[in-house]
């Protein structure tokens, strides 16, 4: 199984460290420590023994989390190592060599190669910038195979920030439901205030986190939610990798959760006054256009200097410490990731250091 470099997360390995205004991050500005142990008020953290834990997630975590959905019972979740684990799993899990699966672009690059490796067939559609980034059922229709398993999406979508209409939505689901196709969609980017997957859809799977909307990337939790039993079919293969997440992780996660609603409102807070710092920035600045999500951390600036992303990402890091992820990583030229995470003066800072960038390149 040979696979390319994942170019999204080879970049943030790349250049992350050298940033001096990180305006690409998707995870809200981190929690510390100190911060998730005071709001510990049983003390379950202080004298908690490392073993292994509960196999597949602890049973308290488990109903904490089943609150950010409608339906499910503790047999329809297990936990992994993050999201992007979550994901590998279930297609692990569900996909084989000959099988078709439909992806979208710009989207998570995981979607698409890690089925490749597989030896699956992926037809990558398009979202239509023009169409505040939507997808086009008609593309779908026509994509669509006998042998088509799975539809892969990321919703909210990264790097545009969209949450996918609901009419295709409701159309996507159909056509699944006629077919028995699975839907798998990461819902790492959602603000827990809109419909899952999961709850939708009988063969709907949802995959989540902790890393973004509440600021713990660094306790490298997630968790899939699907029917009980390809959850049990996950778990019998999640025995060969990961054994279980460790009950300092659950008990942390578990934590968080249990003050869900402070930590939702400091993250929310936190996006919001950084869409008006760039709406401010945008009074002004002609050259960068940008559609602001619905929920969520993430969006795509598109910028309208005659300039390669990737050097353009470059350069605004090695001369001014300007950190952006570039549109080259999605195939999609012209536009940079641009997450709403952190903090607003140092984003206002950065993004001065950008238009002043887009002045030396206009006037040379």
């Amino acid at each position: 199984m040979k696979l390319p470099y994942f170019k999204t997360e080879q970049w943030m390995t790349d250049h992350e460290q050298k940033a001096v205004y990180n305006l690409t991050d998707t995870c809200v500005e981190p929690l510390k420590l100190s911060e998730i142990l005071a709001m510990d008020e049983e003390g379950i953290l202080k004298d908690m023994p490392l073993d292994y834990g509960t196999i597949t997630g602890d049973t308290r975590l488990k109903r904490e989390i089943l609150k950010l959905y409608e339906t499910g019972k503790e047999d329809s979740l297990t936990m992994t190592a993050g999201c992007s684990q979550a994901n590998e799993l279930v297609m692990e899990t569900l996909l084989e060599k000959g099988d078709h699966v439909i992806a979208f672009m710009p989207g998570y690059e995981q979607f698409i190669r890690l089925p490749q490796s597989f030896g699956c067939e992926v037809s990558v559609l398009p979202l239509y910038e023009e169409n505040r980034w939507q997808p086009d059922m008609k593309d779908v229709l026509k994509a669509w195979k006998p042998n088509t398993k799975m539809v892969l999406i990321n919703d909210p979508n990264n790097p545009t920030g969209i949450r996918f209409e609901a009419s295709f939505m409701e159309a996507l689901i159909c056509r699944c439901r006629e077919s028995e196709a699975w839907i798998l969609c990461d819902e790492v980017y959602r603000d827990f205030e809109s419909p899952s997957i999961s709850d939708r859809y009988e063969k709907g799977i949802a995959t989540d986190s902790f890393s973004k909307m509440f600021s713990l990337a660094g306790l490298r939790l997630g968790w899939i939610k699907a029917d009980p039993e390809l959850i049990e079919r996950i778990n019998c293969r999640r025995d060969y990798s990961l054994i279980s997440t460790g009950p300092l992780s659950d008990a942390m996660g578990l934590t968080a959760l249990c003050h869900k609603d402070e930590i939702l409102a400091r993250s929310r807070h936190i996006i919001q006054t950084n869409i008006e710092a760039v709406k401010q920035w945008l009074v002004t600045e002609k050259r960068a256009h940008v559609q602001f999500p619905e929920e969520g951390t993430v969006c795509f600036l598109k910028y309208d200097i005659p300039v390669d992303s990737r050097t353009v990402s470059e350069e605004l890091l090695g001369e001014y410490g300007v950190f952006f992820v570039p549109g080259w990583c999605f195939d999609c030229e012209n536009h940079l990731r641009f997450g709403l995470t952190r903090d607003p003066e140092r984003m206002a800072e950065g993004l001065k250091l950008f238009s002043r960038y887009m002045n030396e390149k206009t006037a040379a």
